[in-house]
């Protein structure tokens, strides 16, 4: 089985494989290599026949706390790793290369991941921020611990949410609002309220849980599971999901070019964590 820099790759049993998250020091943020990591991942998963179902979990004590905004390691979209995408332009200047970038390794990646031929369920405890909503979103499945928390704050930022723009999808028209204007964190039980997450359960029991759903999952046959995937997901397209998204992630690079003309980078930095702050000539 291959190993990765960034994740881990288990086979709890014969037809589940196990995707987990590895940077427990980083709170399981998304940087480059870890978007590649799971893309290799979710495809040697779907490319192998005797798995059913892929479960996506993180080490450490949160799910995700979003994209890894710090500029180290493999960084350069489109150089440090081969592309998944047909856009190209990512060494061009300003919006262009902008544009390039978060297309490739946050909205289509992103897709790509949420039409995986095989069911997928995230396992979720404590937080999940903003792009690791968007790790959970892209998931068939979730099943959250008692305590995990979700929030996108990404509005702080200057920038109308995160890439993978489901929030109406996931949560309803008002409640995505609200979710978005205030930035505040909401609890697991909330969030399977609204359907957002299928079921809530003890974090102790958590993994052991997940097992469960994805085997009792993996007792039907793989290619009825495969079919109503599709269809369940081809139903939603059909009702505009991917215009909604194409659309909402032109208005995110909107954001981006007026954060850049008047703070002198791509997002409000009043919203950013100090540690990922950076002064303006030091922007991108």
């Amino acid at each position: 089985m291959s190993s990765f820099e960034t994740i881990l790759v288990e086979r709890p049993e014969p037809a589940i494989t196990r995707i987990v998250m590895n940077r427990p020091d980083a709170r399981n943020a998304q940087n480059l290599q870890m978007t590649y990591d799971l893309n290799a991942a979710f495809d040697a998963a779907v490319q192998d026949d005797s798995v059913k179902v892929i479960i996506l979990a993180g080490n450490g004590p949160h799910f995700s706390s979003g994209h890894d905004l710090r500029p180290v390691g493999k960084n350069a979209a489109g150089v440090d790793f081969l592309p998944i995408g047909n856009w190209g332009g990512f060494a061009e200047a300003n919006a262009h290369g902008r544009f390039a970038r978060e297309q490739e390794i946050y909205l289509q990646i992103t897709r790509r991941w949420r039409n995986l031929a095989k069911p997928t369920i995230a396992e979720v405890h404590g937080k999940c921020i903003a792009g690791g909503l968007m790790l959970a979103w892209a998931c068939d499945l979730i099943i959250a611990s008692d305590d995990a928390q979700f929030c996108d704050p990404v509005v702080t930022m200057g920038v109308c949410g995160v890439e993978w723009f489901v929030h109406p999808w996931e949560l309803g028209p008002r409640k995505a609002k609200e979710f978005l204007f205030t930035a505040d964190s909401w609890s697991a039980q909330e969030a399977h309220q609204l359907g957002m997450v299928n079921q809530v359960v003890p974090r102790a029991e958590l993994s052991s849980r997940v097992l469960g759903l994805a085997r009792k999952i993996a007792s039907k046959p793989s290619f009825a599971l495969k079919l109503t995937k599709e269809a369940v997901n081809r139903s939603v397209d059909v009702m505009g999901q991917p215009a909604a998204i194409d659309q909402a992630f032109a208005l995110h690079q909107l954001c981006h070019a007026h954060n850049l003309q008047e703070f002198g980078m791509v997002v409000d930095p009043s919203g950013l964590h100090p540690s990922v702050r950076k002064p303006p000539a030091a922007a991108e």
